[in-house]
Parts: C-alpha cells; sequence; structure tokens
C-alpha cells in the first residue's frame, strides 16, 4: 500500500514495481464524507425545510439544537440538492402604508360619499392639512349633487383649494363635474384602483358620522318603544 512504511528493500522493490505513486503516501480521506449522511440525517434534513421552511444554516442549527448532530453547511446543501428539496418560501409581509399630509392647507382636499340610510347620502370634504371639514346632505349621489357641493365647498374653505381627490365613485367623473372644476381651476386626482389608504381622513370621518348616526337611530328606536 502506498502509506505503509517501507525498508530500503522494500521500498526498492515497490518503485521498481509500481512506480512513483507506489511509495508516494496518498492524501484520499480512510472515511468518505458522503458517509456522514444516512438516511435519518436525511430525512431530518428534508422535514425541517418542508415542514418549518427553514434555510440551510437554520437547519444546521436545529440538527444540533434538537438532535444533537452536527453536520457543516455544505453536507446539508448536498442534502437539498440531491434529493430536490423545495426552495425555502419567502413570506410577504403586509405593505405598511406611509402616512402623510400636504403642507399647505387648500393643496389636497380628500372628498367621498357615503349612505347613511335610505334616501340619505352624505358628501364630505376634509382638507389634508388642517383637517377643515365640511359636509353636505342629499337624497341621491348624483353627478347634480356633485356640482351643488362643488359650489358649496370653496365658500365654506377659508383658503383657495388647489386639487381634489376622490375614489372612483361615477359622480365624480361626470362630464359636467370634470368641466366644473376646470371652471373653478381645481386640479383633480383620483385615486388608484384598491387604494382606501389614499382618502384615509375623509373615510374616517364619514365612519365617526356613520356610527354617532348608528347610536342615534338606537337611542330614538328604545325611546319609541317605551312610549309604546
Amino acid at each position: 500500500m502506498a502509506d505503509k512504511a517501507y525498508d530500503i528493500d522494500s521500498f526498492r522493490q515497490a518503485l521498481t514495481e509500481g512506480g512513483i505513486k507506489a511509495v508516494i503516501p496518498s492524501k484520499k480521506p480512510h472515511l468518505s464524507p458522503g458517509k456522514k449522511l444516512n438516511s435519518e440525517l436525511i430525512n431530518l434534513i428534508l422535514d425541517l425545510r418542508v415542514n418549518r421552511n427553514l434555510g440551510a444554516r437554520r437547519i444546521q442549527t436545529e440538527l444540533i439544537r434538537l438532535h444533537n448532530y452536527s453536520l457543516s453547511l455544505a453536507s446539508i446543501h448536498k442534502a437539498l440538492t440531491s434529493n430536490q428539496a423545495q426552495p425555502i418560501k419567502k413570506l410577504k409581509r403586509k405593505k405598511k402604508f406611509k402616512r402623510y399630509s400636504r403642507p399647505i392647507p387648500g393643496e389636497r382636499i380628500q372628498m367621498d360619499t357615503c349612505k347613511i340610510a335610505p334616501g340619505i347620502y352624505q358628501y364630505t370634504a376634509v382638507d389634508d392639512c388642517s383637517r377643515w371639514r365640511v359636509l353636505e346632505i342629499y337624497k341621491r349621489r348624483t353627478a347634480t349633487n356633485t356640482l351643488h357641493f362643488l359650489d358649496l365647498v370653496p365658500e365654506q374653505f377659508p383658503f383657495p383649494i388647489q386639487r381634489i381627490q376622490t375614489d372612483r365613485g361615477l359622480e365624480f367623473f361626470a362630464e359636467k363635474v370634470q368641466l366644473k372644476m376646470m371652471e373653478l381651476g381645481i386640479k383633480f386626482r383620483p385615486n388608484k384602483q384598491a387604494s382606501p389608504h389614499l382618502n384615509r381622513k375623509v373615510e374616517r370621518s364619514q365612519k365617526q358620522i356613520l356610527k354617532s348616526y348608528t347610536l342615534l337611530q338606537t337611542y330614538l328606536t328604545s325611546k319609541l318603544s317605551e312610549k309604546s
């Protein structure tokens, strides 16, 4: 064997028969690293990946903590790759919306409509900077009533209005409503689809009014039932 100790005669004989390779000590390890990965360890590695969605380094830590097995990252990667383990599923974190206000009063007015009760619709306009608010009640949610509200809002706000921001309700997209805003010199900014957070201030105001109306309605109903 190549790693055997030779005397002079044996060395000469080995050199003659096998050449220089026969007398150079072998660098091959006695135990193959692959033998560390038995079926039990492979199953543990795959279980941690599938059931707990762990990466190689976390798997390495858990094998030590739970089973007192110490494996290199290379061995863990080899087990995952050879068994075609699925990649880690990246969890999508819910995006936090950035809250901000305009620095100048009148720079942006949030406007929206809300059904309070049958035949009662509330139009609301809230200044994004000062929180100044204008409310009006109408029987229906129409472009004609929107025009009336647009005439009312500039009179009620103590500062000029530069821009109105709304959702995509049809009462704001009627041609005569758009022409009215152009006549008043007010820019129009509709929100993106499925972005209620952009009109958060006006929607919060409407919820407060709706809650107050519901409480009042409940109170009046209870009083009427007592009298009857």
